[in-house]
């Protein structure tokens, strides 16, 4: 592959289009969830050496905060434009 060839890497990409000019980005909006999620991870293994009860508590948390996401990011998509979900 030669970089000077002016050859575009992305038409390698079998139907890659860029998107129409003036489209609108779509970027999902803040959240905190994912930091929960992980203080979760974290509260799970560090249960397992120092008390079963962090494990416990770092478990209901971690199924609770994964729910809200996956929730938050399907109702997301849901609002997306038919064309714009894959």
């Amino acid at each position: 592959m030669s970089y000077g060839s002016g050859h575009d890497p992305a038409a390698d990409v079998e139907g890659a289009q860029p998107p129409p000019v003036g489209e609108e980005i779509h970027l999902p909006g803040p959240t905190v969830l994912p930091i929960v999620t992980g203080a979760a991870i974290t509260l799970i293994v560090i249960g397992t050496t120092i008390s079963i009860v962090l494990s416990i508590i770092g478990a209901i948390v971690f199924i609770v905060a994964v729910f809200r996401w996956v929730s938050h990011t399907s109702r997301d998509v849901a609002s997306l434009p038919d064309e714009h979900r894959h």
